[in-house]
């Protein structure tokens, strides 16, 4: 068997390896159960040395191309259906109600209403730098378990940002966490039991309605307005009802794409001292700053404020680092239910994190991903303007919009959508009852693509005679 290794290319020997010996099964059309050469056989006739031969064979065993017997005996493998899936459904707001909704078609239908960025927008060799540091100098230490609280360097990095915002915070008060939902799922564990209330905004996050139904916690629903929630509907709420949480996304809304104001968050603030709640601030969208904002774990609180923040939406959600910080004594609680429910978190990826934040690397990228985000806001706010859409406020930042067409028949938005090859987020999966909506989340670095402009337009004025609708009173 000629393997024709080249040994000045770029490829390394060993993924040569495999490359011409898959080709070769497809070629030569081996039946399965056919044995390979030996090792020392094939080494000795392509100048190679035998580990690097063992190391691509054993490769293609895991791979699903080759058995193998005893060890050193390999032989082609039964290959699997042609008709076997190639892909996993991904992950998505609701997918327990449609699974695969925004997964890429056979047409890959534009996933306009998801709530991460573009993987084009990535920049891998900043992750790909930190990893090759770890590697060279934790190597050891990266697969150990990490400290209950999280990685301390982490901790550490962490605070220098919390000051910089106004947080009041110290290291030992800090929790890290895979991700936001983790930190909300920990919070529910320690600090609500079945049958308890708590306040949520409607429209808001999908996935924490359905984290606090699952823990048989009790949904009062605030509505959330430009400013934030509802704080005529809040009060209402409060002289029934005795709810132990509120739950706010206070920057960049998910999914409207608003902001906290400072009257509404003193307002606020002194609603859960005298009324005896605690407000969960989650800030996964924080980052996106560019501008003056208000959040309540800035203000006197009291220790009233729990902090939730992530750097799943900006940096990796495969990553699923996010971190909180509240009171010693409820960090004390939370440090025993998550070290009893999941032995901690990633030592590796909290080492990632905290590489990036001490060399620079993740402030020069939030900086570049604010101006391009800007950008794509703006121009997507105009191109809404143009087709008459109507939006429910034009944000200071972040990444989503909420809108609907503001003329003609919007019954026709989602077939229309699918003609244009677009998948939208339905309006009703960020309310908390499923309520019907014809609000559409968009997320701006999505909206700049043509299936987007398309629908666009065919909602706009081109696809229907009506008045122009503007920003809605709220």
């Amino acid at each position: 068997m000629d393997l024709e290794i080249n040994r000045q290319a770029l490829i390394p020997v060993v993924q040569q390896i495999v490359s011409a010996v898959a080709e070769w099964i497809r070629e030569s059309g081996v039946s399965p159960g056919t044995r390979l050469p030996s090792i020392r056989q094939l080494a000795h006739d392509n100048l190679l040395s035998q580990s690097s031969v063992i190391e691509a064979f054993e490769r293609m065993v895991a791979d699903g191309l080759l058995a193998s017997r005893h060890g050193s005996v390999f032989f082609v493998a039964a290959q699997p259906p042609a008709d076997s899936p190639a892909t996993e459904c991904q992950w998505h707001e609701g997918a327990e109600q449609d699974w695969g909704a925004f997964t890429d078609g056979p047409l890959g239908e534009l996933k306009l209403g998801c709530g991460w960025l573009p993987d084009s927008w990535r920049e891998n060799d900043d992750i790909s730098y930190a990893i090759r540091e770890i590697t060279r100098t934790d190597i050891a230490g990266v697969f150990n378990y990490s400290t209950p609280l999280g990685l301390p360097v982490l901790r550490e990095q962490l605070f220098k940002r919390l000051t910089q915002i106004q947080v009041a915070a110290s290291a030992d008060r800090i929790l890290t966490t895979q991700g936001a939902s983790h930190a909300h799922d920990l919070l529910i564990r320690t600090l609500l039991k079945a049958g308890d209330t708590v306040v949520i905004e409607s429209p808001g996050y999908a996935n924490l309605y359905r984290l606090l139904a699952f823990h048989g916690v009790k949904l009062l629903e605030v509505p959330r307005t430009r400013s934030g929630p509802d704080l005529q509907a809040l009060e209402a709420l409060l002289a029934i009802h005795h709810p132990r949480c509120l739950f706010i996304n206070s920057l960049y809304h998910n999914p409207t794409g608003t902001s906290l104001s400072l009257a509404v968050a003193e307002r606020l603030l002194h609603l859960a001292r005298t009324r005896d709640f605690l407000i969960i601030e989650e800030d996964v969208y924080g980052d996106l700053q560019h501008a003056s904002c208000t959040r309540l774990a800035a203000l006197s609180h009291d220790e009233r404020v729990i902090y939730v923040a992530s750097f799943s939406k900006t940096l990796s959600s495969a990553l699923r680092v996010g971190y909180l910080t509240a009171s010693a004594a409820i960090i004390a609680q939370l440090v025993k239910v998550k070290t009893l429910t999941g032995m901690g978190t990633s030592r590796f990826a909290e080492a990632v994190v905290a590489t990036l934040l001490a060399n620079g690397t993740y402030r020069k990228w939030v900086q570049r991903l604010r101006r391009r985000l800007s950008a794509e806001m703006a121009a997507t706010l105009q191109v809404l303007e143009d087709e008459e859409w109507e939006v429910f406020a034009v944000p200071a930042g972040g990444m989503f919009l909420w809108a609907r067409p503001g003329v003609g028949d919007r019954s026709q938005l989602p077939a229309q959508a699918r003609r244009c090859g677009v998948l939208l987020s339905s309006g009703s999966l960020f309310s908390p009852t499923g309520e019907h909506s014809d609000w559409q989340r968009i997320n701006v670095a999505y909206a700049g693509d043509r299936r987007a402009q398309a629908l666009f337009k065919a909602m706009g004025p081109s696809g229907s005679t009506s008045t122009s609708l503007k920003t809605t009173k709220m």
